[in-house]
């Protein structure tokens, strides 16, 4: 069975931006551009009848778009890096649809995923990397970020990958709600004998 995540993707102008990241990083095996994404939610490895269940329940997220930046970069495992990663800029509207999401896969009783939510990019997976390099690394790129992008679906990705890192399939699609274009409003006028138009 696929290994299940919800997540958000990134477009390509973003994308770009992270592909010239890649390099420079001995012992760095760099996630490829088309498997960039914001995981929302991991499910992991669940069988068939739960995932549609999953499918279903994603459903009735009615959630408006918003946007978001990439911004900064920075390491998971301080002591001995495992994963290079771009951050997210803060939003609120990106905190409560995680939130809807988890509250969801709580009710359908998904194993609880015991990691925060600290929304984040993976570029790159570390293997003997030296700390003192991926300090360097990451000062080096510390003003990082991108132009705003407008987040207007979320998607349920699978992967039958056991290392992880793709290659992604996008099992499901989600799509949040537009924002309404503003409307000028509207004025009575008068005409010549007086009345209201």
């Amino acid at each position: 069975m696929p290994r299940l995540f919800v997540a958000l993707e990134i477009p390509r102008d973003a994308a770009l931006s992270l592909s010239l990241l890649r390099g420079g990083l001995h012992g760095a095996r760099w996630i490829d551009v088309e498997n960039y994404h914001i995981t929302l939610r991991f499910i992991g490895d669940v069988d068939a009848p739960t995932a549609d269940e999953l499918v279903h329940a994603l459903d009735r997220v009615h959630r408006p778009e918003f946007s978001l930046s990439l911004i900064g970069m920075g390491s998971f495992g301080s002591r001995k890096p495992h994963s290079l990663w771009a951050g997210v800029s803060a939003s609120p509207d990106l905190i409560a649809l995680q939130a809807e999401i988890e509250r969801i896969c709580q009710r359908l009783r998904l194993k609880a995923d015991p990691r925060k939510f600290t929304p984040h990019v993976t570029l790159a997976r570390l293997r003997g990397a030296r700390v003192d390099d991926v300090v360097e690394y990451l000062s080096a790129r510390s003003n990082f970020r991108t132009d705003p992008f407008t987040v207007s679906r979320f998607v349920v990705l699978s992967s039958r990958e056991s290392v992880g890192g793709g290659p992604y399939v996008t099992e499901e699609a989600y799509p949040l709600i537009a924002a309404q274009p503003q409307q000028a409003p509207i004025h009575a006028t008068s005409n010549s004998s007086g009345g209201m138009l």
